[in-house]
């Protein structure tokens, strides 16, 4: 069985055991959450494609832990006229673990 859900703006594809990272939830470790919008649930009885959501299905997720992605270097640069400038930016996200398929 497994399900595509929606969070932060991306799909992800999920089954149970799954560990996925997503953006950034104002959670704590350790916490279980409810995924709501669900969009496909794919199981024995067959498949079933959302309007855009699923009624009734939710997928049960634990918060693991807040981790950074890689960095990300920014450069600019004007040839001929003495500008650059150097920045990095990393990411934060969220890992989760996927407990249980609700549909």
């Amino acid at each position: 069985m497994y399900a595509v859900v929606q969070s932060g703006g991306r799909q992800y594809r999920v089954q149970t055991g799954d560990q996925i990272l997503v953006e950034k939830l104002p959670v704590e470790a350790g916490e279980q959450i409810t995924l709501g919008e669900v969009l496909l649930v794919s199981g024995d009885a067959g498949v079933k494609v959302g309007t855009p959501l699923v009624e009734g299905a939710k997928v049960l997720v634990t918060v693991l832990a807040e981790e950074k992605g890689p960095k990300i270097r920014i450069f600019k640069y004007r040839p001929k006229q003495r500008y650059r400038r150097r920045k990095g930016h990393r990411q934060t996200y969220t890992r989760l673990r996927v407990d249980e398929i609700v549909a």
